[in-house]
């Protein structure tokens, strides 16, 4: 991979004088999860409007974690978060809530600090004023993400309204269903009905999600609306190793994201089963006898692609919990000059073999029930990329894929989450290869001014495949640090 000099030359006492006298970007170190960090390394603020019933549970597991909960912010001293209940949100003057918490307490924030701010989905709304005021708090988050500096970020999570007034309910998973309009891409509309047929569970939604958001595992995620159901999860005996005893399937393994999420999944427990073609079969088995797990391989195009990999997982492992629909090829070229080859090539692998894998993966015998399928779209499906129109539209069917399985209702009768990924500029072999000025405008163009790195996609890839987060469905997460292009 190509190394980001000028990222290194911001950390140098020249370069400060340099970046902060012209005003260039800078960059920070981010703080990326490492085994055994604390959820935060600091004190949190945390409050909200009117009764504010999230915020009492957040400060509940905080002070569980040993972290110093605050109710406003310090006059002096660092603060490593600020989490914002607006659930009761019930008109546009509300808002004044929200800044006066969070203004004074973003002063206040250390380096790589965390804000989360906690809505209602909006299309749940009982009064104009009141959708009005729940969408707005997506605008204020989305800026207030662009506002932070030294590798902060922000967060809107949508929470469904069962957990917000009793805390823990069993609920179902509903189809996607708006009142005026469509979801924002991402977002899946969620009810507090019946039963679904997922597995009951002592673990709470709002928990695990804020242990993803807070700690070092989200550190390139910016800027994003994430919704919560009403459904019931199963929490970790230890959340160190959340995996612990699942079986997982990553394609495209043997290098790039690919390698990075296979080592996630099997440093949280997972035992993986490394997939890619049999032209890297030397640095697949590298990778798989890394993480103690098996490598199968085998072309994701074959027909017989998916049934390989279900008696692979299940007559070596005993079964299959996860699959990460990875694998992927680029072969760029203006639209004008594009010939059948590439453009069929690209559709095939990005998206063509991932609908005939899933045939075999989701029958029964494949996919356990309360499994979750992860699929990795790209910035490209959301925003679009000068000459990448075969790409594009293979990553934007990866979205439109993910909203028709999350709402399928065969599949929510087995408790099966479908979510994606969409990272933006990440630091591979792939974006070492071009240009240097699009590869810097690439890196800088986002609230937090660098590249990620494959372990960031990995991180929400993990976290994603949790059953800890089984009440997050039909999301579309990008980790781009909030970047400047598209939505």
């Amino acid at each position: 991979m190509a190394s980001d000099v000028y990222g290194q030359l911001v950390h140098t006492s020249l370069g400060r004088q340099v970046v902060t006298g012209l005003g260039l970007p800078n960059p920070a170190t981010l703080r990326r999860y490492e085994p055994g960090d604390p959820l935060l390394p600091g004190a949190a603020v945390v409050g909200g409007l009117g009764t504010a019933p999230l915020a009492d549970r957040v400060g509940g597991l905080l002070r569980r974690l040993g972290i110093e909960v605050l109710d406003k912010a310090p006059d002096e001293g660092r603060i490593a978060a600020v989490v914002a209940d607006l659930t009761e949100v019930e008109e546009p003057a509300d808002l004044e809530t929200l800044r006066a918490l969070v203004g004074p307490a973003l002063r206040r924030l250390g380096p790589s600090g965390r804000v989360v701010v906690l809505g209602r989905p909006p299309e749940t709304a009982s009064s104009w004023a009141q959708a009005a005021a729940r969408r707005a708090l997506e605008g204020v988050t989305r800026s207030v993400g662009k506002e932070l500096r030294d590798g902060a970020t922000a967060t809107l999570v949508l929470v469904a309204g069962g957990l917000v007034a009793g805390g823990l309910v069993t609920g179902g998973i509903s189809a996607e269903r708006t009142i005026g309009g469509d979801p924002t891409v991402g977002d899946l509309v969620t009810d507090d009905g019946d039963d679904d047929g997922g597995a009951d569970g002592d673990g709470d939604p709002v928990e695990a999600i804020l242990r993803f958001l807070l700690s070092g595992r989200s550190a390139f995620v910016d800027g994003q609306v994430v919704r919560v159901g009403a459904r019931s999860v199963s929490r970790p005996a230890d959340w160190s190793a959340p995996l612990a005893g699942r079986v997982a399937v990553v394609t495209g393994a043997a290098r790039g994201i690919g390698a990075a999420v296979t080592r996630v999944l099997a440093r949280d427990g997972a035992t993986v089963v490394a997939v890619d073609v049999p032209g890297a079969g030397d640095a697949l088995a590298r990778m798989a006898n890394e993480v103690r797990g098996s490598a199968l391989q085998v072309d994701v195009t074959s027909p017989d692609a998916g049934a390989r990999i279900v008696e692979h997982a299940r007559t070596r492992h005993g079964g299959l919990d996860v699959v990460v629909h990875n694998a992927g090829i680029t072969r760029d070229k203006l639209l004008a000059n594009m010939d059948p080859d590439r453009w069929g090539s690209v559709v095939d692998v990005n998206l063509g073999a991932i609908l005939r894998m899933n045939e075999a993966i989701l029958d029964e015998g494949g996919l356990r029930p309360g499994g979750h399928v992860v699929l990795v779209a790209s910035i490209a499906g959301i925003a679009g990329n000068r000459g990448q129109t075969n790409y594009a539209a293979s990553k934007a069917g990866v979205i439109g894929l993910v909203g028709a399985m999350a709402a399928d209702e065969g599949l929510r009768a087995r408790g099966i989450t479908v979510n994606a990924v969409a990272p933006g500029f990440i630091e591979t072999e792939m974006t070492a290869r071009m240009p240097l000025a699009t590869r810097e405008a690439g890196r800088r163009l986002s609230s937090l001014a660098q590249g990620g790195l494959p372990r960031d996609v990995a991180e929400t890839v993990a976290w994603l495949s949790q059953d800890a987060n089984a009440a997050v469905t039909g999301a579309v997460v990008r980790v781009c640090g909030q970047s400047l292009l598209g939505a």
